[in-house]
């Protein structure tokens, strides 16, 4: 085994994720890990990748998304990938601030519903 490689255990331990986890993102084929028998190995590329995924999925990507901009890389390069990503970028920009302006929202009707009753407490 080449000390590059992670095992389907070092895998989940590095990224914190369940065995679930990582058998569902190969499922989806977002990750492809190298197969010996029955053990999975997995690459610098797969280690870059799943970095990608979770950094994605914390920005509110879903797994089908990051799977299309991922696939445009092995299809099109690297120039053609950074323009997808700056779509996805601005699309998922505009979702987060009207959820944040929903937030503030909420958050001030909340606060004040919560001050009225706390002012009429004895």
């Amino acid at each position: 085994m080449s000390e590059d490689r992670l095992t389907f255990k070092e895998m989940c331990a590095k990224f914190d994720v369940t065995p679930r986890t990582l058998r569902y993102y190969e499922y989806i084929e977002l990750l492809n890990p190298e197969k010996e028998g029955r053990s999975r190995f997995y690459t610098p590329r797969e280690v870059a990748r799943m970095t990608l995924i979770l950094r994605g999925r914390r920005f509110g990507f879903s797994l089908e998304e990051l799977r299309q901009w991922l696939l445009i890389y092995d299809e099109k390069g690297t120039d053609a990938q950074n323009r997808a990503w700056v779509d996805l970028a601005d699309r998922q920009l505009k979702a987060l601030r009207e959820q944040q302006e929903e937030l503030v929202e909420s958050i001030t009707d909340l606060q004040k519903l919560r001050d009225d009753v706390a002012s009429g407490l004895s």
